[in-house]
C-alpha cells in the first residue's frame, strides 16, 4: 500500500484531519538539513510532506516560494539533491513524500528516467501543476507502472470538470482555494466552502486545501470542510528565519487541527 492511503487512513482512524507542510530544497537549509527538518515536521504531527523542486518559472507559485527556486537554482541545487533529500528521510523516516514538480523539469529529465529515480528514492506522489487533463495520460501510465500517485489538481473554475480531473485518482485531490497563484492570506475567498461541497460530490478520496492556507486560524476555518490542508508560502516564509521557527508554527497549525 503506499504511504500516502496508510497515513491518511490513520489520521482518519485518529478522527483528525491531515497536516501537508510544503517545504523548498536548496534554498535556505542544505539537502541534509531539509531532510532533518522533514523527519522533524513529522514528528510535529505532518501527515503527508510536500517537497517543491526547484524551477525557473514557477508560474503556480507567488514570490516567497519563487524567491526560494531562485535562490536555490543559484546555490546550484538540481533534480538529484531532491532525490538525494528524499533518499535521507527515507533512512530515518516513512513519511510519505509527494514532489511539487514542473513538467519541464520531468521532461527533460525524461519521464521514464524521473519516476524510476524517484520511485527508487522513496517518493509516493508527484503534484504536476502544469499539465492540463487532456495531457495527463502518459504521465499518469508512468507514474502508475512505478507505484507514484499522481495528485490532481482542481480549482474554483474547474466546475464542470471536476468529475473528469478526479476520475480514478489515488492519494488525495489537491483543492486549489484561489484563482491565482500561492502565497499567504489572512482569509478565504468567498464561495470557498460552496466550491469545496461540490468537489466532494465527485471524489470519494481524501480532499485537502492548499494555496493561501497561512495560519492557525484559517486552518480552524476550514478544516470542517475538508479531509486536509496544504501549507505552502508560510511555511517556506519561515525556512528563512530558521529551523526552530518552522517546527514551532507546525505545531501551532496540526494544534489548529484537533
Amino acid at each position: 500500500m503506499n504511504r500516502i492511503d496508510v497515513s491518511f487512513n490513520k489520521v482518519k482512524e485518529e478522527n483528525r484531519k491531515a497536516l501537508i507542510p510544503f517545504v523548498t530544497c536548496g534554498a535556505d537549509f542544505t539537502i541534509e538539513e531539509t531532510a532533518d527538518l522533514v523527519v522533524s515536521l513529522e514528528k510535529e504531527g505532518a501527515t503527508v510532506v510536500e517537497i517543491g523542486v526547484p524551477f525557473r518559472d514557477p508560474l503556480a507559485d507567488g514570490p516567497i516560494i519563487q524567491n526560494a527556486y531562485t535562490k536555490a537554482l543559484q546555490n546550484g541545487t538540481k533534480v538529484k539533491d531532491v532525490f538525494k533529500c528524499v533518499e535521507l528521510i527515507r533512512k530515518r523516516s516513512e513519511v510519505p513524500i509527494v514532489l511539487m514538480v514542473y513538467f519541464n523539469v520531468v521532461y527533460f529529465t525524461g519521464i521514464e528516467s524521473f519516476m524510476k529515480t524517484a520511485a527508487k528514492s522513496g517518493v509516493d506522489g508527484l503534484i504536476v501543476p502544469d499539465v492540463p487533463l487532456e495531457e495527463r495520460g502518459d504521465l499518469d501510465k508512468v507514474c502508475e507502472d512505478n507505484g507514484i500517485y499522481l495528485i490532481p489538481l482542481v480549482a474554483r473554475t474547474s466546475k464542470d470538470r471536476i468529475a473528469a480531473i478526479t476520475k480514478g485518482a489515488k492519494g488525495f485531490v489537491y483543492c486549489v482555494s484561489t484563482n491565482g497563484t500561492t502565497g499567504e492570506r489572512k482569509t478565504l475567498d468567498s464561495g470557498t466552502y460552496e466550491y469545496l461541497a461540490e468537489v466532494r460530490k465527485n471524489v470519494d478520496i481524501p480532499m485537502c486545501i492548499g494555496f493561501g492556507i497561512s495560519s492557525k486560524e484559517v486552518v480552524k476555518e476550514v478544516k470542517e470542510y475538508c479531509d486536509g490542508v496544504i501549507v505552502g508560502s508560510a511555511i517556506v516564509k519561515r525556512m528563512a528565519e530558521s529551523k526552530q521557527a518552522v517546527i514551532d508554527f507546525v505545531k501551532d497549525l496540526s494544534d489548529g487541527l484537533k
